[in-house]
C-alpha cells in the first residue's frame, strides 16, 4: 500500500481520539475553559449520560466576535505564545485542541459573548464543518452545547458504557473541580434534574461540608506547610476514620485534579501504623508549585503531569502529612470507625448467633463435609473459640466462622428467593455522592432482592427503610458503605459475581466480631453450624476459619512420645 497523506477529516478524527474519550471528557474540556476564563458560575446539564446533549454554560470573559471560528480551528489558543510558555503552563487548558477535537466528533453550538463588546455570536458546527454563524444578544460568557457525541464515528460510539457509567465519570470530574475551585458556583443536573447546585463557599472546606457532610468536615485534620517553593495544604482524615478504598485520595497540582501514583504513596508512607491492613484515608490535598517545575504536557487529556524533582516533593508532602497526623494525634490509634455520615437514630437488635437451623435446613439432613464433631472449651480474649476433636486440638475464629456459615446460609435463601428483610422502625438518612445515586438507582432491583429498600430523599440523600434480616443496628452504616464501594467496583463479567459480593459484605458486617463475647450456648450454636457448612475451612474472602494442632504435634511440644 503507498504511502499518502490522510484526509483532513480523517486527521480531526484521529486527533480527536487522544482528547475525547467520552463524554466526561468534553465535560473536562469545557469546564476547564469556562474556569479559565474567570468564570464565577458554571452550569452543566447532561442528557442521555452526555451521549445525546452535554451543555456547559459560564459567566467568564468570553470569546471576542472576530475569534469564534478560530477558536474551533486545531493547534489554536491564547494561552501560548513561545515555546518557552509551553514549561510554564498556568492555564488548565492549552493546547488548542479540545474545541476542535470536540467539533470533529460531533454537532457544537458555541453562543459566547466577549466583555466590552455589544453583541456575541452563535456559531453551529458538525463534523468539524462550520453550518452557520450570526450575531447573537446575550449576556457576556459563554454557553456550549455539544449534542450527538460520535455521531460520525459510530465505531467509537459502541466503546461507550451505559448511560449510567458515563453519567458516574461526569459527576465524579464536576465533584472534582468543583472542591478545587470552591469559590466557583457550580451547577450540575441530568436529564432536566438538579443534582446540585453548590454556591460559592469562602474556603474549601465549606465544600468539603456541601459536598461530603458536616460531619466529615469537621473531623479532618488542616494541613498546611509551606518550604522551598513547595506548598501543601488541604485536610486529611484522623486515624479512626477511613475508607475501605483509595477512592477519595484527592490530588490538585497547581489547580488541576491529577491521577498521580507518587502523591498517593507520600501520604500512605505518612499513615504508616495508623490504620489497619487494607484501609485508607480522605485525603483532599492542594499541591502549588512553580509552574516551571512541573510538566502537565505528558498526557493528551492533561490527567498526568511529570515533576521535574520527585523525590523532593515525595518527601514535601510525606513530611506535611505526617506534621498534621503527629500534631493533632499524639496517640496513634489502631482501631478503625465507621465513615460520619448523617443519620437518624434506629433501633437496636442483638447480634444474631447461629442457630441450628441458621443454614437452612436441619442439621441431620446436611451431609459432614469432613470437620470431626467438636467440643467446645472456651473462648481466648473473645476472639478465638477453643474445641477438642477426636484427634487434637482446634482453633476457630470466630469472626470468620460466622462469615462462612452466614454466607452459605443466605446462598442457600437466595436459592429459594429474595433474601429476608427487616422494616426499620425509624429510616436512615444518609448522604450520597452523585455517582453514587446512580449506583444504588441503577442496582434498586438487585438490592431490593438481597433485603435492601433504599429510597431518593432529596438530590444527595438516600433513605434506608428496609436491610437483610440478619445485620444488627450497629452494622447498618458500615455496610452500607461497603455496598457503595462493591457496586463501585462491580465490572465484574462474570455473572452472579455482584451478588456474591454483595453478600460478603453482609456477612462480613453481621457476623460476630473478634472482641464479642460469647457465651458457651452461642460458642456450641457457632461450631454446630460451621460443621454443616460446605466449605468450613475459610470464610467468604479467603481467610482461615481453624485450625487444627495434633495430638501428637501437643505432645512432642510437651517432649512426650506418642
Amino acid at each position: 500500500m503507498p504511502i499518502r497523506i490522510l484526509d483532513p477529516g480523517l486527521v480531526a478524527q484521529i486527533a480527536a481520539g487522544e482528547v475525547v474519550e467520552r463524554p466526561a471528557s468534553v465535560v473536562k474540556e469545557l469546564v476547564e475553559n469556562a474556569l479559565d476564563a474567570g468564570a464565577s458560575r458554571i452550569e452543566v446539564e447532561i442528557e442521555g449520560g452526555g451521549r445525546r446533549r452535554i451543555r456547559v454554560a459560564d459567566d467568564g470573559s468570553g470569546i471576542p466576535a472576530a475569534e469564534v471560528p478560530l477558536a474551533f480551528a486545531r493547534h489554536a489558543t491564547s494561552k501560548l505564545s513561545s515555546v518557552e510558555d509551553l514549561f510554564r503552563v498556568t492555564t488548565l487548558g492549552f493546547r488548542g485542541e479540545a474545541l476542535a477535537a470536540i467539533a470533529a466528533v460531533a454537532r457544537v453550538t458555541c453562543r459566547t459573548r466577549a466583555v466590552g463588546e455589544d453583541l456575541g455570536v452563535e456559531l453551529r458546527i458538525e463534523g468539524g464543518r462550520i453550518l452557520a454563524q450570526r450575531p447573537l444578544a446575550r449576556p457576556p460568557g459563554t454557553e456550549m452545547i455539544v449534542e450527538d457525541l460520535f455521531f460520525n464515528t459510530p465505531a467509537r460510539l459502541k466503546f461507550l458504557k451505559g448511560e449510567g457509567a458515563e453519567r458516574r465519570q461526569i459527576d465524579l470530574w464536576i465533584t472534582r473541580y468543583a472542591l478545587a475551585y470552591p469559590h466557583v458556583h457550580f451547577v450540575l443536573r441530568h436529564n432536566g434534574r438538579e443534582i446540585f447546585s453548590l454556591p460559592a463557599a469562602r474556603e474549601p472546606r465549606h465544600r468539603l461540608a456541601a459536598l461530603y457532610g458536616a460531619e466529615l468536615a469537621d473531623a479532618l485534620l488542616e494541613v498546611s506547610e509551606e518550604a522551598d517553593g513547595v506548598q501543601v495544604y488541604g485536610w486529611i482524615s484522623p486515624p479512626g476514620i477511613d475508607r475501605p478504598d483509595r477512592q477519595e485520595l484527592v490530588f490538585f497540582v497547581n489547580g488541576r485534579w491529577v491521577q498521580d501514583r507518587m502523591l498517593p504513596a507520600a501520604v500512605l508512607q505518612a499513615y504508616h501504623t495508623l490504620l489497619p491492613s487494607g484501609r485508607y484515608p480522605w485525603v483532599f490535598l492542594w499541591v502549588k508549585l512553580p509552574p516551571e517545575r512541573v510538566d502537565v504536557n505528558v498526557h493528551p487529556a492533561k490527567i498526568e503531569v511529570r515533576f521535574r524533582d520527585p523525590d523532593g516533593l515525595f518527601r514535601a508532602v510525606q513530611r506535611a502529612v505526617h506534621r498534621a497526623l503527629r500534631e493533632s494525634t499524639p496517640v496513634p490509634v489502631f482501631q478503625a470507625a465507621e465513615i460520619p455520615v448523617r443519620a437518624t437514630e434506629f433501633p437496636a437488635r442483638p447480634v444474631p448467633m447461629p442457630s441450628e437451623d441458621l443454614a437452612g435446613e436441619p442439621a441431620e439432613e446436611r451431609a459432614s463435609p469432613g470437620l470431626p464433631p467438636l467440643r467446645v472449651i472456651g473462648q481466648i480474649q473473645a476472639r478465638y473459640i477453643i474445641a477438642e476433636g477426636p484427634d487434637g486440638l482446634y482453633l476457630l475464629d470466630q469472626h470468620a466462622a460466622h462469615e462462612r456459615v452466614l454466607y452459605e446460609a443466605l446462598q442457600a435463601q437466595r436459592q429459594q428467593g429474595p433474601l429476608p428483610a427487616q422494616p426499620l422502625l425509624q429510616p436512615v438518612l444518609i448522604d450520597v455522592l452523585p455517582e453514587e445515586m446512580s449506583l444504588l438507582e441503577e442496582n434498586r432491583g438487585l438490592l431490593e432482592e438481597l433485603g435492601f429498600r433504599i429510597e431518593p430523599f432529596g438530590p444527595r440523600t438516600v433513605r434506608l427503610q428496609a436491610v437483610p434480616a440478619v445485620l444488627s443496628a450497629e452494622a447498618i452504616l458500615s455496610v452500607f458503605q461497603d455496598l457503595l464501594l462493591d457496586l463501585q467496583e462491580s465490572r465484574r463479567p462474570v455473572e452472579g459475581a455482584l451478588e456474591a459480593q454483595l453478600i460478603r459484605s453482609i456477612c462480613k458486617r453481621a457476623a460476630v466480631k473478634a472482641g464479642q463475647v460469647l457465651s458457651v450456648e452461642q460458642m456450641q450454636h457457632l461450631v454446630r453450624a460451621l460443621e454443616r457448612c460446605a466449605m468450613p475451612w475459610a470464610c467468604p474472602h479467603g481467610r482461615p476459619t481453624i485450625l487444627r494442632f495434633p495430638i501428637g504435634q501437643l505432645a512432642r511440644q510437651f517432649g512426650r512420645e506418642e
